[in-house]
């Protein structure tokens, strides 16, 4: 892949992420993923999260995993672009728009987090074949427990945290997956 044409996706990317944050709807971003594009994450070893599909993609990971995620922001902190082979990794931070009144800063998830990307070309684009996410759960649990207790959580995020987890649509055991965790491994045919 070029390496131009990764960069240029890049940067529509990114706008685009600030128009989704600015609207507080997640959902326009999907228009960047393949038609049959995946994109999962793990909650816990055998807790993950998999969306098959652009639909997917824009009903649950953009739609119902982001309730309660409304003034969110996640800013890209740094950028690998791997052109050999096609693959972005970017690594943000996740901060609630939410003053913290006792440290006079934005609630933040203080853990390492980030997407990982595999690109690819269609007829006329760069668009995203599969994203897998990380993120610090233990730190995303104590904001998410701290913002609660301050009694500044939006009720929309309270539901969210009220939910079960495993029971929601696109959650799988590690067994019952439909995508593997780990895209094709660089090199194999």
């Amino acid at each position: 892949m070029d390496r131009a044409q990764m960069e240029a996706f890049w940067s529509q990317w990114l706008a685009d992420n600030r128009e989704a944050e600015r609207r507080r709807d997640w959902g326009i971003l999907a228009e960047h993923y393949a038609e049959d594009a995946t994109y999962g994450w793990m909650y816990t070893p055998d807790e993950h999260f998999m969306a098959m599909g652009r639909e997917e993609i824009r009903t649950l990971a953009l739609g119902n995993e982001m309730a309660g995620l409304d003034g969110w922001h996640y800013d890209y902190a740094a950028t690998v672009l791997d052109d050999s082979n096609g693959m972005v990794i970017g690594f943000w931070k996740q901060r609630a728009g939410i003053e913290d009144e006792s440290t006079g800063k934005e609630y933040e998830i203080l853990g390492i987090g980030g997407s990982w990307f595999g690109l690819v070309e269609s007829a006329d684009r760069v668009e995203i074949g599969w994203q897998r996410d990380w993120f610090d759960l233990g730190s995303t649990a104590h904001t998410f427990l701290a913002l609660a207790g301050s009694g500044k959580a939006p009720q929309t995020l309270l539901d969210r945290m009220g939910l079960h987890g495993p029971s929601q649509p696109g959650h799988y055991t590690r067994a019952e997956l439909p995508s593997t965790i780990w895209p094709p491994v660089v090199g194999d045919d």
